[in-house]
């Protein structure tokens, strides 16, 4: 009886999924100064989504509201937030186009495979995978290490962010190539046994 109130919380109401969408928000305020060439808030902003990323899924573990919105929706706004940063800063020509391409390449393939996978065997969870975790944090220094270096001219600044950005490339190839082999695996699996999302790895 003690875990009922969990299951009747309004899903947009739990702490977790506000701070998602806080997340959210705060993306249009971010591009903006990215634009406005106010790199100082731009990191200050970025900093503070960082930390709701964090906070919400602490806050889903400790208060136990973890919901099927918050699931879905979590990885949206990180994908949204990351996305459009890289977009924005290859536009000021502070990242190079190669890098975002293989970052919006790596992600629409991903949607195309999950979205096949949920037509072909009724599948709509994808678990991410320790490469794609990866990738996601690489990205997320990348982003740091580039808006940081407008701020300051540190060479370990310059260094660290041509490594990150390296190995956003590295990662972004190899998570892309896991995925669609995951993908391919757990269609083979339920066509073989008509289990469904028991098997995620």
């Amino acid at each position: 009886m003690a875990d009922a109130p969990h299951h009747r919380l309004n899903p947009l109401r739990s702490a977790p999924n506000l701070l998602t969408l806080l997340r959210i928000c705060l993306a249009p305020f971010l591009v903006a100064a990215i634009l406005e060439k106010h790199y100082g808030l731009g990191f200050g902003l970025f900093v503070a989504a960082g930390l709701t990323d964090a906070l919400d899924g602490a806050l889903a573990r400790v208060l136990k509201q973890r919901t099927d919105l918050g699931q879905y929706l979590d990885p949206v706004a990180d994908k949204l937030l990351l996305s459009t940063l890289f977009l924005v800063l290859t536009h000021m020509r502070l990242i190079p186009t190669r890098v975002t391409v293989l970052v919006f390449g790596r992600d629409v393939g991903i949607l195309a495979v999950a979205a096949l996978l949920y037509a072909a065997a009724g599948r709509r969870e994808f678990v991410p995978s320790l490469l794609g975790k990866s990738n996601t944090a690489v990205q997320v220094g990348a982003v740091a290490m580039v808006l940081l270096g407008q701020l300051s001219s540190y060479a370990w600044i310059s260094d660290l962010r041509t490594v990150m950005l390296g190995a956003t490339m590295v990662l972004t190839v190899a998570s892309g190539f896991h995925y669609a082999w995951i993908a391919s695996r757990r269609a083979g699996t339920h066509t073989g046994t008509g289990h469904g999302p028991a098997d995620a790895a």
